[in-house]
């Protein structure tokens, strides 16, 4: 039996409280959010089923003020806009070699991070659907996979390392030694869903109607080539089918850029479209449906 580490969750949003309330029953954990909260994490699982689970809540000038064991990893679950600013702060509470988890949206913000950061910085491709509900709670709208690895392939054991604690609190985990080409299916997941979702405020299972279906149709139809004039190599069953999967698995779920329509927050418009953007740009190609989503995406 493994001694248990202790991590650090930067960010208590969406996928900071699922992550917490799942992680901290296999290993010591603090997760760390604009406020401290000595109450539960109320936790709704796939199956219906609420559990208020118990999570070390604090801030990082809470915990500065404390003697708290330095964490073996940080995850870091902030938005991809808010990241740097957040890692600046977290850089005078930790190690420099304090290893990083990136669960960041799109493709940008992880090379910065592996340039600036003295430590390793291990990357994440999730489809694990969640959604906030008020203050203190967190619903888990639809199971997925989480594949872990670096840019470089450089810290495969330490990828390992992670994707062993988080196939114990209950998460279906691998290693991927191309992460950098998950991440851009990632990517291409998110614009096709993401935008749309946000501008007419609907749930994820509401674009397998008309006129969404079109809409998302015509987004991946964009996407694939573009992505692969970068040489990102297309899922084996093809990008329609990697969007639709994910669209049927995560049904139920509050995209992230809905939430944060929602809640009157910026969005990670940039960090999804963006990058695609940049892509048509370099290969001197038109995107009229990408160019049109990202005008009429909220920002």
């Amino acid at each position: 039996m493994r001694t248990s580490p202790t991590w650090w969750i930067l960010g208590a949003g969406a996928l900071g409280r699922l992550f917490g309330a799942r992680l901290t029953t296999t290993l010591s954990l603090h997760l760390i959010g604009r406020r401290p909260d000595d109450g539960p994490l109320r936790y709704h699982a796939p199956c219906g089923e609420i559990h208020d689970v118990d999570v070390a809540r604090t801030t990082l000038a809470t915990l500065a003020l404390h003697t708290h064991a330095r964490p073996a990893l940080v995850v870091l679950a902030t938005k991809s806009y808010a990241t740097l600013t957040a890692v600046e702060e977290l850089a005078g509470h930790v190690d420099p070699q304090t290893p990083l988890l990136s669960l960041q949206n799109g493709f940008s913000i992880q090379p910065r991070l592996a340039k600036i950061w003295a430590g390793p910085v291990l990357c994440a491709s999730t489809t694990e659907g969640a959604y906030v509900e008020g203050e203190t709670g967190v619903v888990h709208a639809g199971t997925g996979t989480t594949w872990i690895g670096d840019i470089d392939n450089t810290w495969p054991i330490l990828a390992r390392d992670s994707v062993y604690w988080l196939n114990q609190a209950g998460f279906s985990a691998y290693h991927d030694v191309a992460i950098v080409q998950r991440l851009w299916h990632k990517l291409a997941i998110n614009a096709a869903i993401n935008p749309l979702v946000a501008r007419y405020r609907i749930r994820n299972g509401q674009l397998r109607d008309q006129p969404f279906r079109r809409m998302v149709d015509s987004i991946i139809n964009e996407i694939g080539p573009l992505l692969e004039g970068e040489g990102v190599v297309p899922p084996p069953a093809g990008w329609h089918t990697l969007v639709w999967e994910v669209i049927g698995a995560t049904a139920n779920n509050r995209a992230s850029m809905l939430q944060d329509v929602l809640a009157g927050r910026p969005t990670e418009r940039e960090a999804i479209l963006g990058p695609l953007l940049a892509i048509a740009k370099r290969q001197r190609c038109t995107a009229p449906t990408l160019e049109t989503l990202y005008h009429d995406t909220p920002s």
